[in-house]
């Protein structure tokens, strides 16, 4: 994606099975976990940079020792900033330490426990500041009562959740989604302890013996099923409570991902598949997903299971995942990409007039690399059945001289590096004229790779969103290479809906299809289905989600799929370019066919797959025509 568009975000739990001395005797170190736990972190960054935390918990310490240890950071590298401080808490402890044995470590080295969860934020909601950054941490004199979060989610309906904890009595210090979730949770915590408190009290335990018989018979699995019955969005939620018990709950949707692997030293929850293989030395077949509405509980004795928390809904995973936010490095999101690409010939090779010989192709940016191989390997293949009927037409003409054998066997995709991302864009700049200057240079080119004038120039990049880095920067340096015309593919289809389930794309007016189909309707003299739309919006708005119908879709069903990407080019082109511009989208028929088993696509098509979506994307456009600010949820 030329255009940063940001992910919330990435978890990673790790969960020792065997005492500390079975680490340091095997591995040699007391920090193999958290050693891990950071490379876990680091291979995931691409999931957020706002922000980073851990948070470690050991197991029997004594009343009056400290037994959760977290650190947050906002610094500008976060993830390294966490560990740093982690290392300069562990080194002023051992400083004047001789003999630190094993037992001495577990009593007195901060962060070296036996659960840790580590989180990577983008902020799409709230501001930027450290309270903002997960885990968050609730806080009680009772171990089972002590409770810490962090997630990779988004609820649509967090005000719903809110009254609820008001319903109950509570009063909550903070609106957002995350502390609202982490009370929720708490309430039915809180809840559970008191019941089991009082059976074993009237069973004649003392206090303190029903305190550890609690943390024994916990029920997670209730308490999760209580607190996210209602909940509303897509979300994989980690947590531990503070005697030990753990967990990660996935949305009954499947909308975001996580993955985990066991075996007799370890557990591990990431939000992505191959880092584990890479960190661990697993086959992928080892390394399981977490199923829809589901959740892995991890127990204070290191009994692991899945269990299902919500009964499953039609799966939903998120499609935009596998285009752009997870690593490629995972052999399916691989293989899916490159078919993207592929699926793409067609429309590619009729934007440039079937004119091979006169075109070069290229992509931007990097994360666009596998859809560029599989757009390639479609061409090549294209042009492997069209020398065969050329060779055969020859052979029938008894023409077939080595003359016009290489002749015909010359012809082949023309590759190059076009564009290169030159700068990070850095926002000490202010005025708007001066950071539009900057960003014209965020990218350059290679010159002398085209002709001058006569070749075509086919790019690819993984989505079109807001066309911003396209219009500002990317359009305008590569017509520097005096290209006859640009065509600008799409892996992804046409962005027309925001997304409220965890990708930074919550506002109408950004998106470059929803500006096309605006004008589109000007143009046309069908601006009257604007202010219709907008009444059939206005008028839902107090009623239960339930009930909401998505009209936004209205605004682009007088239109061809074409007709928007057309006016999308010119709204891209500027009086500056030169070139003819072309933009090629991918269809929703060949997304589908390319990532089968990931069909969430509402930012493509609307459909979304839980009600509070079509509450939001109603809510964002009469947000646009009555020209409020902010997120629609």
């Amino acid at each position: 994606m030329s255009e940063f568009i940001g992910h919330k975000c990435g978890i990673a739990l790790v969960r020792l099975l065997k005492p500390l001395e079975y680490y340091v005797e095997k591995y040699g170190s007391h920090l193999w976990a958290l050693n891990k736990l950071y490379l876990l972190m680091e291979k995931q960054h691409n999931r957020g940079q706002d922000g980073a935390g851990l948070v470690s918990i050991k197991f029997e310490t004594l009343p009056g020792k400290e037994y959760v240890f977290r650190v947050r950071s906002n610094a500008r590298e976060p993830i390294r900033d966490v560990f740093n401080q982690i290392n300069l808490h562990i080194q002023h402890k051992l400083k004047g330490v001789i003999d630190a044995d094993v037992e001495w470590i577990k009593e007195n080295l901060p962060f070296v426990g036996e659960v840790m969860l580590g989180h990577l934020r983008y902020g799409t909601f709230g501001a930027n500041d450290i309270s903002s950054v997960h885990p968050v941490l609730r806080r009680s004199n009772w171990k089972s009562k002590t409770l810490t979060l962090a997630g990779n989610f988004n609820l649509t309906n967090v005000d719903e959740i809110f009254m609820e904890l008001q319903e109950k009595g509570q009063h909550p210090r903070e609106y957002s989604d995350t502390i609202t979730i982490l009370e929720n949770i708490g309430y039915y915590l809180d809840e559970q302890n008191q019941q089991l408190q009082k059976k074993f009290l009237d069973q004649g335990y003392t206090a303190q013996q029903a305190a550890a018989m609690i943390e024994q018979d916990l029920n997670l699995e209730d308490i999760l099923h209580r607190a996210s019955q209602h909940w509303d969005g897509g979300y994989a939620l980690a947590g531990i409570i503070g005697h030990g018990d753990a967990f990660v709950i996935r949305d009954p949707w499947g909308i975001r991902p996580a993955f985990y692997y066991k075996n007799d030293e370890i557990v591990v929850v990431t939000s992505e598949r191959p880092i584990i293989q890479t960190i661990f030395g697993v086959a992928e077949q080892d390394i399981n997903e977490i199923k829809p509405g589901h959740a892995i509980i991890i127990k204070r004795n290191g009994s692991t299971q899945q269990v299902m928390i919500n009964k499953p809904k039609e799966k939903k995973s998120c499609s935009f995942e596998r285009i752009y936010f997870s690593r490629g490095s995972d052999s399916q999101i691989y293989r899916e990409r490159k078919m993207l690409g592929r699926l793409l010939v067609p429309q590619v090779l009729q934007a440039i007039d079937y004119d091979i010989e006169n075109t070069v192709f290229s992509y931007v940016p990097n994360t666009a690399e596998s859809a560029f191989y599989g757009l390639i390997e479609g061409v090549r293949e294209y042009l492997i059945n069209k020398k065969i009927d050329a060779i055969l037409k020859l052979s029938e003409q008894g023409k077939l001289t080595r003359e016009n054998l290489e002749k015909v066997m010359s012809l082949y995709p023309r590759v190059e590096k076009t564009a290169i991302k030159d700068i990070k864009l850095r926002t000490f700049i202010t005025q708007e004229a001066d950071r539009a200057d900057l960003v014209r240079h965020v990218y350059d080119v290679t010159y002398g790779t085209l002709r001058p004038g006569q070749d075509n120039l086919v790019i690819i990049d993984d989505s079109i969103v807001r066309g911003t880095t396209l219009k500002q920067s990317i359009l305008r340096i590569l017509d520097m290479l005096h290209p006859k015309r640009i065509i600008v593919v799409s892996s992804a289809p046409q962005i027309r809906y925001p997304d409220c389930y965890g990708i930074d794309m919550a506002d109408l007016e950004n998106l470059i299809a929803f500006q096309a189909a605006i004008q589109l309707l000007n143009e046309t003299g069908k601006h009257y289905i604007t202010r219709q739309v907008y009444f059939k919006c206005k008028e839902q708005q107090n009623l239960p989600k339930e009930q909401v119908t998505n009209f936004v879709k209205e605004l682009y069903e007088p239109f061809s799929d074409q007709q928007i990407a057309d006016k999308i080019a010119q709204l891209l082109k500027t009086g500056e370019i030169n070139a003819d511009i072309k933009i090629v989208f991918q269809t929703i028929e060949n997304l589908h066919k390319a990532i089968p088993d990931h069909v969430g696509d509402w930012y493509f098509t609307g459909d979304f797959p839980t009600p509070g979506g079509n509450k939001v994307v109603n809510t964002a456009f009469v947000n646009y025509i009555e020209g409020k600010k902010g997120r629609a949820y």
